[in-house]
C-alpha cells in the first residue's frame, strides 16, 4: 500500500515522525523546536582527530574532539559568540571545516528579527582550531532577509567557498508570488575567511530552506547540489560546479525528476559524493507518483541522471547523507516506527550496482539526523541522541 501523501497526514505529525512538510511558512520555526539545539556537524582534522560542532544545552556554541574516531570525547569547548543567536536544528546547523595552513572555520545561521531572515556567521582560526576568533558576516549583502543554510567548503587549492540561501531577488521583484522559491548565492575567500570576494549568484529560484550538499568533485573543485522550484511549482533538484579557485559556477542542470508539485519547503535537502569511476553518487526525498521515498542514483559529471533510480528499501526513511571510497558506497538514513528512532544504512562494494542494508542503532531518545564523515578510506555514520553523540565505523 501507498502511504498517503495528503497535507493533513503531515500536519498532523509529530516533530519526531519529521513531517516533511511545513505548511506554516518555510521556516524552522513551523516546527517545534529541538531541545536546545541537538543538530551536530562532523569533520576529521588534518592530524586524523575527529570534531563535531553544535549547541550546548543552553544554546552555546561548542566544540568537541575524538582522539579515537568517536570512541571517547574530550570536554566540550564553549566558543565565545557574543550575542548571536545560533540556528541548530534540522537542516539548519553549525558547520566546521579545516583548509591549509592551520585554518579552520565554523559557519552558522544567525535568526534576525524578521521571520525567516538571517545572516551566515563565521568564526576563524590560524591554528587548527585552538583559538578562534569572534563572529563576522560572511555575506556584504546586510539586509533583513533570508540569508540561511549555508554550506562550506575548502577546494584542493584551499579556496574556502561559502553557498547559502538568499532572497535578496525576491525583495528586489517587490512581490513572492512573481519571483518563486529564492535563489542560491556564493562567495570565495582565499586567505582562510579573513577576506571574502563579492555575493555571486549561482541560480535564480532554489527551493527556501533545504540543505545545500556541497562536496569535493574528485578533481579539485566543488560539486553542489539543492532542492529547486522548477516550473514554478516542481521541487526537484538542482546541480552546478564551482571552479577550483575562482568559484566560478556551471550552469544548473536539473539531477532528479520525482515532479513533486507542491507549493511548500519539505525541509529535506540532498546528499551527495564523487563516484570513483566518475560522476556522483546522489540520494534525496520526493514524492514521485504519490509515493514518497527516499531515491539513489548516479549522476553523470554534470550532474545528469546516468542510471536508473532506486528507491530505498525502508519505506520510513529520511534524512539520507551518501559517502563513497572507491568503489564502496554508504548511504545512511534515520526512520521513526513511532516509539524509536532507527539509524540505518545501505552499503555497496561494487560502486552502486548492489547494496546490503545494515542497522546502525536506534533510540528513543531526541535525536539527530545521521552524517557521513570520512577518514582515508574509512567512513563512519554520526548522529546525535540526547546528550550523547554516537559514531560508527560503516566502511573500513
Amino acid at each position: 500500500m501507498k502511504r498517503r501523501t495528503l497535507l493533513s497526514t503531515f500536519a498532523l505529525a509529530p516533530w519526531c515522525c519529521l513531517p516533511r512538510l511545513v505548511l506554516a511558512g518555510e521556516d524552522h520555526a513551523a516546527m517545534p523546536m529541538q531541545q536546545g539545539g541537538i543538530a551536530i556537524s562532523a569533520t576529521f582534522a588534518p592530524d586524523g582527530s575527529l570534531w563535531v560542532v553544535g549547541l550546548n544545552e543552553h544554546r552555546r556554541l561548542f566544540v568537541q574532539r575524538s582522539a579515537d574516531a568517536g570512541q571517547h570525547w574530550s570536554a566540550p569547548r564553549v566558543l565565545e559568540t557574543g550575542a548571536d543567536v545560533i540556528a541548530a536544528d534540522g537542516e539548519n546547523r553549525p558547520k566546521l571545516r579545516f583548509g591549509p595552513n592551520g585554518w579552520a572555520v565554523i559557519s552558522y545561521t544567525q535568526p534576525l528579527s524578521k521571520p525567516y531572515s538571517g545572516e551566515i556567521r563565521m568564526l576563524r582560526s590560524d591554528d587548527g582550531a585552538m583559538t578562534f576568533s569572534a563572529p563576522f558576516t560572511v555575506h556584504q549583502d546586510r539586509q533583513v532577509i533570508t540569508h540561511r543554510f549555508e554550506s562550506i567548503a575548502f577546494d584542493s587549492s584551499g579556496a574556502l567557498h561559502t553557498l547559502w540561501i538568499d532572497k535578496r531577488d525576491v525583495e528586489r521583484a517587490g512581490d513572492a508570488a512573481s519571483y518563486a522559491g529564492a535563489a542560491v548565492y556564493r562567495n570565495v575567500s582565499h586567505d582562510g575567511g579573513k577576506t571574502f570576494g563579492p555575493d555571486i549568484k549561482v541560480a535564480d529560484h532554489s527551493c527556501e530552506c533545504c540543505r545545500i550538499a556541497l562536496v569535493d568533485d574528485g578533481s579539485g573543485g566543488l560539486a553542489a547540489m539543492w532542492r529547486h522550484v522548477f516550473d514554478e511549482h516542481i521541487r526537484d533538484h538542482a546541480f552546478a560546479t564551482l571552479a577550483r579557485g575562482s568559484g566560478e559556477s556551471s550552469r544548473i542542470v536539473r539531477c532528479s525528476f520525482d515532479d513533486w508539485r507542491i507549493d511548500a519547503c519539505p525541509h529535506h535537502g540532498p546528499g551527495l559524493a564523487a563516484a570513483a569511476s566518475g560522476g556522483f553518487h546522489a540520494v534525496w526525498f520526493g514524492v514521485r507518483d504519490e509515493e514518497p521515498a527516499v531515491r539513489y542514483a548516479r549522476l553523470d559529471a554534470r550532474g545528469n541522471p546516468a542510471a536508473d533510480v532506486r528507491v530505498i528499501p525502508d519505506p520510513g526513511a529520511e534524512h539520507a547523507d551518501v559517502c563513497s571510497v572507491g568503489d564502496n558506497v554508504v548511504i545512511v538514513w534515520r526512520s521513526f516506527d513511532g516509539q524509536r528512532t532507527r539509524y540505518s544504512a545501505w552499503i555497496s562494494r561494487d560502486d552502486g550496482k548492489t547494496f546490503d542494508q545494515q542497522l546502525l542503532g536506534q533510540t528513543d531518545a531526541q535525536a539527530d539526523n545521521p552524517l557521513l564523515v570520512r577518514r582515508n578510506n574509512e567512513v563512519f555514520a554520526l548522529w546525535r541522541a540526547g546528550a550523547d553523540i554516537h559514531a560508527v565505523r560503516v566502511l573500513a
